[in-house]
């Protein structure tokens, strides 16, 4: 069940109109719910907090962290694939040198992973590190979406900095301000501020989609 579903389950159960959640989450109209529950559109961290505390749930529930496996549908076997190349290791952390612009390997995976969009605009790194734990965890492989901006502040997204190190952070800034803030989710690692000069030497090589992990 994906986020957007397991909101319309929660205002359904809640017998909650559309209208009526908007209003207390923070949304002009019902369009806006109508296109999370279809999930056409992302929250942000904020969002998933207030829904969170309108269903009294916690933000891991509402996401599907944590729940039972019996809350799961039986698995099906995809037979139709495409393979999106790995094209090396990100680091959690900082002072990594920049992933390698070339196919180590490829992941299989369903074709409506990819929303409509191109096997051009994907590739997947690995993560090497902890600082984004738990939501990434070393060994992990993170599909990301090709694009050189954000669609808005504290998203996660691949970032090279000092034009030739690469990392895998939450990245806030304001529109109109010359700065970034690298942001790891695990608290025992500090933010680092790109700012000034260094600025002209970070850019965005995309977005992180979704997370591939191994279980043993």
């Amino acid at each position: 069940m994906t986020t957007g579903e397991r909101i319309k389950s929660l205002r359904k159960a809640a017998k909650m109109s559309q209208d009526e959640l908007a209003r207390k989450t923070g949304y002009t109209d019902r369009s806006s719910i109508a296109k999370i529950e279809s999930d056409k559109c992302e929250l942000t961290e904020s969002k998933i907090k207030a829904f969170a505390e309108v269903f009294d749930i916690t933000p891991a529930e509402l996401l599907g962290i944590g729940v039972s496996i019996e809350d799961f549908p039986s698995p099906t076997v995809a037979t139709n694939i495409v393979k999106i190349p790995v094209l090396g290791e990100i680091a959690a952390g900082y002072d990594s040198e920049d992933y390698e612009d070339y196919s180590i390997g490829d992941m299989e995976i369903p074709p409506a992973w990819l929303h409509g969009r191109p096997v051009s605009d994907y590739f997947f790194l690995k993560v090497s590190g902890d600082s984004m734990f738990p939501m990434y965890q070393d060994g992990d492989y993170v599909l990301i979406l090709r694009q050189s901006t954000m669609n808005y502040s504290g998203q996660i997204g691949a970032v090279v900095y000092d034009d030739n190190k690469t990392t895998l952070k939450k990245i806030e800034y304001v529109y109109g301000e010359d700065w970034m803030r690298l942001v790891p989710i695990n608290p025992s690692f500090p933010p680092i501020t790109v700012r000034d000069e260094s600025l002209e030497h970070c850019r965005v090589i995309g977005i992180a989609k979704m997370v591939i992990r191994e279980v043993h």
